[in-house]
């Protein structure tokens, strides 16, 4: 099979390249010689994830650091095969040095795996670590056969945290411990729904008693089936990871048929206000893992801003409510920066790969090593964790909702703003 590394043998990529798909290269400065490659799917239905990306890509450019890059920047549309397509592009046609990906195993898998074969450097976030270094082991259901990755590297929290996280924020309330799943089937309802790595082994360990009715197909119309399963087995409990189309469809008809739990933590479809103000009062109470916040204390390596001026600059310059997504975005571009500025070829991926694994800095979502801590072996050299806590959307007086975090127990640096509350009835 031909790679990159054959073909590029003994050539220098040279030239500049524009960026493919809606969102254009940032201005760069003349003479910039590191290209690095960015896929995200700024369409579709996971569209949501990449509504920051201009404005950290213009941010970046503006640092003294984003004037020696090249950002080339590809639409994955939401979908797995052209988020491997266009990875391909950037390696072979754009000659790229570093690439960098984000936002759910749909996208970040794909790439990676591309990257792995060309053997071209790759930083990836915005997918829990199983999802992304489980699904694309050879045999993801036979543990000693798994293999880490040569060049590719991940940030981001697991699955131990956010069930950590949901169990944490339902303690505070007083339920029958009955649980009802939305695990749709894809790479991270697969995951969150495994019985080995996922959520049924801990719950049982903990009391809770789960109503699991399979895994759907994303985009369904009617959830009536699993209504009644959670009814009739006296749910209390919602959970599932699920994209923002289908949990309004469920969210909708469960209030429709009548079924209001006390609690719904949600991963994925609720990460945004923009998802949640479409439930109109209806979103009230709702509870999600939260990433990144502007009260999370940490600043960015980049520019010094903290997590807080990041994300008022970001509604000053759209309009719009910040979203977790922007400081995960631009940890990457910290940690492209920071990698490129520790080798003397940026052209060298076993030199680019060995920088990537020695990285320990701090960054605007946390501390970043990938130094094995809080990881099982298999997984000890591609990732690096980054902390995790939970959050309740609350309706403001006026209309729009404010993310509250409501439990830090995984991360006390993290401050709460209050407590965990029932969804009203």
């Amino acid at each position: 099979m031909l790679t990159r590394r054959k073909l590029l043998k003994g050539t220098a990529a040279s030239g500049f390249a524009l960026a493919a798909g809606p969102l254009a290269a940032p201005a760069i400065a003349q003479g910039a010689r590191i290209r690095v490659g960015y896929v995200t799917p700024q369409s579709g239905p996971l569209a949501a994830f990449a509504e920051a990306d201009r404005f950290i890509l213009d941010g970046f450019a503006a640092t003294e650091a984003g004037q020696n890059f090249e950002v080339i920047v590809k639409d994955s549309q939401s979908n797995p095969n052209r988020a491997a397509e266009v990875a391909q592009e950037l390696i072979v046609d754009d000659g790229i040095d570093l690439m960098l990906v984000a936002s759910t195993p749909e996208t970040t898998n794909p790439v990676t795996t591309t990257c792995e074969f060309e053997e071209v450097p790759c930083i990836s976030t915005v997918a829990p670590w199983q999802p992304w270094f489980i699904g694309q082991q050879g045999n993801p259901g036979a543990p000693e056969t798994w293999q880490p990755f040569n060049y590719s590297y991940h940030f981001f929290w697991g699955l131990e945290d956010v069930i950590a996280v949901f169990t944490n924020m339902w303690a505070q309330l007083d339920t029958n411990r009955s649980v009802g799943a939305l695990f749709p089937n894809d790479g991270d309802g697969n995951a969150w729904g495994d019985p080995v790595v996922g959520f049924p082994p801990v719950l049982d360990e903990l009391g809770y008693t789960l109503t699991d009715t399979g895994r759907y197909q994303n985009l369904t119309d009617d959830f009536t089936a699993q209504i009644n399963a959670f009814r009739n087995n006296a749910v209390e409990i919602v959970t599932g990871v699920v994209i923002p189309p289908d949990f309004t469809t469920f969210w909708t008809q469960a209030k429709q048929q009548g079924f209001t739990p006390k609690a719904a933590s949600i991963g994925k479809a609720i990460l945004f206000p923009q998802a949640v103000e479409t439930l109109g009062d209806a979103g009230h109470n709702l509870s999600s893992e939260v990433w990144w916040s502007p009260s999370h204390p940490f600043a960015s390596s980049l520019n010094g801003m903290s997590a807080g001026d990041l994300a008022t600059g970001f509604t000053e310059a759209t309009g719009r409510q910040w979203t977790q997504p922007i400081g995960f975005v631009h940890a990457l571009f910290e940690v492209a920066a920071n990698v490129m500025g520790r080798v003397s070829d940026s052209g060298d991926p076993d030199a680019v790969s060995e920088a990537i694994a020695a990285t320990d800095m701090a960054t605007i979502v946390g501390p970043l090593s990938w130094n094995g801590a809080g990881l099982p072996p298999f997984a000890a050299r591609n990732v690096a964790k980054t902390p995790l806590v939970g959050g309740q959307w609350r309706l403001r007086e006026g209309g729009g909702y404010d993310l509250v975090i409501v439990d830090n127990q995984t991360a006390p640096d993290v401050p709460t703003g209050g407590t965990m509350e029932e969804i009203p009835a």
